[in-house]
């Protein structure tokens, strides 16, 4: 399923998610975000797919933010709603439960930086640039700093957010932001192997732990300790984890049920 700002297809196990935009420098418009939640919801439906990989169309952008080129519609809200459908494709890969990776072929900027933050992995072309520059145009990046302030250092995120001037992959890379730096040559392989080192794991495993991951966030010790043994006592009875432990003793690879 596409529609005309994203192209979704499965790629073997992996469900690739790409912003087609690329005339736009793959910018954020409704079609956009709609074309991205479908995606998500599409491979958590789907048992035939093991990770989610996001990127953006052409080699010059990921996703250079909010479209403004259309008069003010990128900051145009119904405010008899509590909230806007960017902020709930936020959520919603907050609570997913399959893996995903942003391949990071361009620029990032502005809210093209919560959909690299709303990803589990990510791996960049090292001459992308990255920033938010929403002070520049009299806003700010409000929906971004929730997932950003859990992944970067708080002084970077104010020298970023406040200044609004860019920075580039290596200093990306060493704040969290990405797991991998490469060459641009080298992007598609680097985003393949990550892929492959997700797909012959347990299904279930990944499933139950990011769920558990996303539920130990806001715990104190204390609480997180007992929900997670509880949690390991649980994935224990799943066939992945009786398969998992028959493989390793009989020295061969799992096949993994998915259950």
């Amino acid at each position: 399923m596409s529609n005309d700002a994203v192209i979704i297809e499965q790629r073997d196990q992996a469900l690739w998610i790409t912003i087609n935009r690329p005339d736009k420098r793959n910018a954020i418009n409704a079609g956009v975000v709609e074309g991205i939640r479908t995606g998500w919801k599409q491979a958590h439906d789907d048992p035939s797919v093991r990770v989610i990989v996001l990127t953006g169309a052409g080699d010059k952008a990921f996703c250079a933010g909010a479209d403004l080129q259309s008069t003010g519609a990128a900051f145009s809200f119904d405010f008899s709603k509590p909230n806007v459908d960017y902020a709930d494709l936020l959520r919603l890969a907050q609570n997913a439960t399959k893996p995903s990776i942003a391949r990071v072929n361009g620029t990032c900027m502005a809210g093209g930086m919560g959909l690299l933050c709303m990803t589990d992995m990510a791996v960049a072309a090292d001459h992308v640039l990255f920033g938010l520059p929403e002070v520049k145009v009299g806003v700010f990046p409000m929906q971004v700093m929730s997932l950003l302030q859990d992944i970067a250092p708080r002084r970077l995120i104010n020298e970023w957010a406040l200044t609004g001037e860019p920075f580039d992959a290596p200093t990306a890379c060493d704040a969290g932001l990405l797991n991998y730096v490469v060459p641009g040559g080298e992007l598609d392989a680097k985003v393949d192997w990550l892929v492959k080192r997700l797909t012959d794991k347990s299904p279930t495993a990944i499933r139950r732990g990011k769920y558990a991951m996303r539920a130990i966030a806001s715990m104190s010790f204390d609480e997180s300790i007992a929900y997670t043994e509880s949690q390991i006592a649980l994935l224990a009875m799943t066939e992945d984890a009786k398969e998992g432990l028959k493989a390793f003793a009989e020295k061969r690879k799992p096949v993994w049920p998915g259950k």
